[in-house]
């Protein structure tokens, strides 16, 4: 509970934090508005491919043009201003930068981005978390062979969600099951970019006047975030989906120990220690009772009949048997927040929630009957939507990942609702996502055939 102390120590050496923001995009811009405002922060950079955007963000944010006027890194880094360029390498390359914000939610640039951090020995706070569910487990590996810090974005849920667990392990309490609020119904699944903001409630000005993209909030709305960020959660706190991935029941604040239990205890779980989201919507489409769309949560036991008096003792909201708990956070502020990683990275040297296993995966599936000859438009599309699943499921039946269904051409069809397979779709070996993508696959493939975990990242 100091990094705020070691912040304003970095400041008045003179020694500020250096970052460089990748993606100013909503969460960059969050980022953008509350950096300036930290003490011992100083943004070196900003890249973006479209280097007129990242100057509206920073005007949005309230940021005067002379904070963004540098001309190059060496001026942003002698006079404390900001160098904003389209060259994300460059960036990541330049001499004294500590950390590196990874905010482009493009899994490819992501897998790229990180990889370069390694290289040139830059702490990264992977926002990109579409880049973390088709590779961050092979990634994290290379992060910690190069001395780095690979971690969660704090703000984002899988960072909460983390914090959370790790808060009840180290208590003593073993973890139920963890996750998120969100608002789903069965319906959403089939949702486009051409119907979201129905969804949504947002008007036309609405859209019109903020930084909103409609397939990326599309994919909040299809359930393929809700999956990229439960596998998230499943390989940074080594929590196992469920083998028919997410259920989203209906469920509020005070009921989340009641329904995000075992069955067998009367809950909805098959087994102990996975994750799930709660829904926001009742199926009939009414609104839940105190409900946790915007918040986290984990639910835990009690391991004696003592510790359970004490949930009693200190009004811990449990379920009928006293014995089953939830801690939860009722929101998260995302880019606001950030500052936290980027700190805890450079000054700790820790990670606010890192990935250290391969136990869940988002696998494309088909929102309708897909046709030979067409071609896949990725997360958030009008094609496919993400599925979580066991990783352990996804390797033996050869799903293709949600992250690499952009750009490929089917082979075979696909019924609406099934998942697609590699087999299904032509695709390019040469492709360093797919590379890394591939090799993570044997290498976790190799462990299981042999009957032994991978190691995971240190």
């Amino acid at each position: 509970m100091n990094l705020y102390a070691k912040l304003k120590a970095r400041a008045a050496a003179g020694r500020p934090v250096r970052v460089g923001v990748i993606g100013a995009g909503k969460f960059g811009s969050m980022f953008l508005s509350q950096g300036p405002r930290t003490p011992g922060l100083h943004i070196v950079g900003i890249a973006d491919l479209d280097v007129n955007r990242a100057r509206a963000s920073c005007a949005r944010v309230d940021w005067p043009a002379e904070r963004y006027a540098a001309r190059s890194f060496a001026e942003a880094m002698g006079n404390g201003s900001t160098f904003i360029t389209d060259d994300a390498e460059a960036l990541i390359a330049t001499g004294g930068m500590d950390v590196i914000v990874e905010a482009t939610g493009n899994p490819g640039a992501g897998i790229r981005h990180a990889l370069l951090c390694c290289k040139h020995g830059r702490h990264i706070v992977m926002v990109n978390v579409e880049a973390d569910a088709l590779a961050g487990p092979l990634l994290a590996r290379h992060a910690a062979a190069a001395g780095i810090v690979y971690s969660f974005a704090y703000g984002d849920q899988p960072a909460l969600i983390a914090e959370i667990v790790d808060w009840a392990r180290t208590a003593g309490l073993e973890v139920i099951c963890a996750g998120k609020g969100t608002k789903y119904l069965p319906a959403y699944h089939q949702s486009t970019p051409e119907t979201v903001w129905g969804h949504y409630g947002f008007s036309p000005e609405e859209v019109a006047g903020g930084d909103f993209n409609a397939q990326m909030f599309n994919s909040f709305l299809d359930g393929t975030k809700s999956a990229l960020e439960m596998a998230a959660v499943a390989n940074g706190c080594d929590l196992e989906p469920a083998a028919d991935g997410l259920s989203f029941p209906p469920c509020g604040k005070d009921d989340l120990p009641t329904i995000l239990r075992p069955r067998a205890d009367g809950g909805i779980l098959t087994h102990k220690g996975t994750v799930e989201v709660v829904s926001s919507l009742e199926r009939d489409g009414r609104p839940v009772f105190r409900d946790l769309r915007w918040g986290v949560y984990a639910t835990f036991e009690a391991p004696s009949d003592y510790v359970k008096q004490c949930f009693a003792q200190y009004g811990l909201k449990t379920d009928s048997t006293g014995r089953y708990a939830t801690m939860y956070k009722p929101y998260h502020l995302i880019g606001l927040e950030l500052g936290i990683s980027i700190a805890s990275a450079a000054l700790r040297g820790e990670a606010t929630g890192s990935t250290q296993g391969f136990r869940g995966d988002v696998v494309a599936t088909a929102k309708r009957d897909l046709k030979p000859g067409e071609k896949l438009d990725g997360e958030g599309g009008f094609m496919v939507y993400g599925k979580l699943m066991p990783a352990s499921l996804s390797l033996a039946h050869g799903g293709l990942p949600i992250g690499l269904a952009h750009n490929v051409v089917l082979k075979n069809p696909v019924a609406g609702g099934q998942p697609v397979r590699w087999a299904d779709v032509t695709f390019d070996e040469t492709q360093q996502a797919v590379k890394v993508r591939r090799e993570m696959e044997s290498l976790f493939r190799a462990a299981d055939s042999a009957g032994q975990k991978a190691p995971a990242a240190a």
